[in-house]
């Protein structure tokens, strides 16, 4: 599996969800996860493959899925799919939105069952999307807030009422949390997790790991699948991405902001890693903020 992006979503504690609505031709995010709850909805994209954790499905004209899962990667991939006018509306909002104390109550049983589940991920079929359909059409030009909320709370009280099926059967987040990893690679981690934007050299890694750059090299790269270059790139490039979607910054600003130290190498790097320049990567991943 390629490095996973651990995504920032604009989710706030004062906003009850956070919507985007975007028209697009091609998927090229890359594969992520984040702690917020995330119902994803795509319509004219046959073709896509969804992937989630260990579960890879070539979607039809609908697709609704839901993830209830801090550890839970997930992408939508280009797959079979020709360029062509995409939608998709993602709608981020934290697990604990409705509170213990209506979770609790019997009217609120199937949700919480719904959520409970979405941990391994959910996917419905299309009677269940179409029950759906009319609130999702209109969800993020919603302009009463409360309307709005009510919509949102009627989508997951259908959608939890309907026929779904987990995803990642063998998903089990609770242990992913306590992995342990080698010490040496996780301290190397750290490291240029905090420094990505700095010069970074085999030297001072191998020093943390207490042991010669060469035989770091080949250590890491038995622990990680990968050598250290690649994955102080990968890393950088998280972060760009994340940045050309949350942030205002220019692209120049960007590149050297991650630790690029040259613009042309910057783009050269990012097209060849993610298939599309940092430019149309942006412009495929603008979002509308919806707020309530």
């Amino acid at each position: 599996m390629a490095e996973v992006l651990e995504e920032i979503t604009h989710l706030t504690p004062k906003d009850c969800y956070f919507i985007v609505e975007r028209h697009k031709r091609t998927f090229d995010y890359p594969i992520h996860q984040h702690a917020e709850c995330e119902l994803n909805f795509v319509e004219n994209a046959k073709g896509v493959k969804r992937i989630v954790g260990n579960s890879i499905e070539e979607i039809g004209e609908y697709d609704l899925a839901l993830i209830n899962s801090p550890k839970l990667p997930h992408v939508w991939d280009q797959g079979n799919c020709p360029p062509k006018q995409i939608r998709e509306i993602t709608i981020h909002f934290s697990p604990d939105l409705l509170g213990d104390s209506l979770m609790s109550r019997n009217q609120f049983a199937s949700i919480k069952e719904m959520l409970e589940r979405a941990k391994h991920g959910l996917a419905f079929p299309t009677s269940a999307i179409m029950k759906v359909y009319n609130y999702l059409d209109g969800l993020a030009s919603e302009k009463d807030s409360f309307k709005q909320f009510m919509h949102f709370t009627q989508i997951l009280y259908e959608l939890s009422r309907s026929k779904y099926h987990e995803l990642d059967v063998t998903a089990h987040p609770e242990r992913a949390e306590t992995t342990a990893e080698d010490p040496r690679i996780a301290s190397v981690k750290d490291y240029v997790a905090s420094r990505y934007n700095e010069d970074i050299t085999l030297e001072t890694l191998a020093d943390i790991a207490g042991m010669t750059p060469t035989a770091f090299s080949r250590y890491f790269k038995l622990h990680t699948g990968r050598t250290v270059s690649n994955y102080i790139i990968e890393t950088r490039l998280g972060a760009a991405s994340r940045a050309l979607v949350d942030s205002s910054q220019t692209i120049s600003e960007i590149c050297y902001n991650c630790g690029f130290n040259n613009l042309s190498n910057f783009n050269r790097t990012f097209k060849s890693k993610r298939g599309v320049t940092p430019r149309d990567f942006r412009m495929n991943y603008k979002k509308k903020k919806v707020l309530v």
